[in-house]
């Protein structure tokens, strides 16, 4: 079993998480989901839902770290004790999700210099201010450079999930997810309706 670690923050955008937990969710003998925070506790999305989570020091260090954006990542984005705890648990983690503005939190470590990435293209001037090393992606649905994938806006992240679970698992396990839950898979990275 392999650990799929969320980690959340106020503010984050709700879909940019469900929509992946719903993916990862429907493969319950291969993962194991967990929730965490900086603190632990009550963490509200910006729609004001709210979830529990552990705190960050009992993250398994192992396994599928994915991290959100939203409008929380603006202000995280300056804190730099979450910026070094993020980047921390990033090292060690064996593969990274970010889905939306959550790239600017990654790229802000500098894991992501001299690496292809994207964002959410609403928000992509300002990604691209947090850092200037990355080799930013303006037209991608999601983009994968190394052991890190970052993805567009919001409902890309469930493309990306798909993609990453089609890397490791076999496409047609992507597929058959898709059609569980009737979403209409956009499975190629580079078709980007929205740049």
């Amino acid at each position: 079993m392999i650990n799929v670690n969320f980690l959340v923050f106020d503010d984050f955008e709700s879909l940019d998480l469900f929509g992946v937990v719903e993916i990862f969710g429907r493969l319950q003998n291969n993962y194991v989901l967990n929730y965490y925070s900086m603190e632990g506790g009550l963490v509200k999305s910006s729609q004001n839902v709210e979830m529990m989570t552990q705190p960050i020091t009992r993250l398994m260090n192992d396994g599928i770290l994915i991290v959100p954006g939203g409008a929380g990542t603006r202000t995280l984005v300056n804190d730099e004790e979450w910026i070094e705890k993020l980047k921390r648990v990033s090292l060690v983690a064996a593969n990274v999700l970010t889905i939306c503005t959550g790239s600017a939190l990654l790229a802000k470590t500098g894991l992501l210099n001299n690496k292809k990435a994207t964002s959410n293209k609403r928000a992509f001037e300002w990604v691209k201010s947090v850092n200037e090393s990355v080799l930013w992606q303006e037209k991608a649905r999601w983009v994968v450079a190394d052991k890190y994938y970052t993805s567009s806006g919001v409902s890309a992240g469930m493309d990306m999930a798909l993609g990453f679970i089609a890397d490791q698992r076999g496409k047609n396990i992507a597929e058959k997810i898709s059609f569980e839950i009737e979403y209409s898979w956009n499975d190629n990275p580079n078709n980007d309706l929205f740049a």
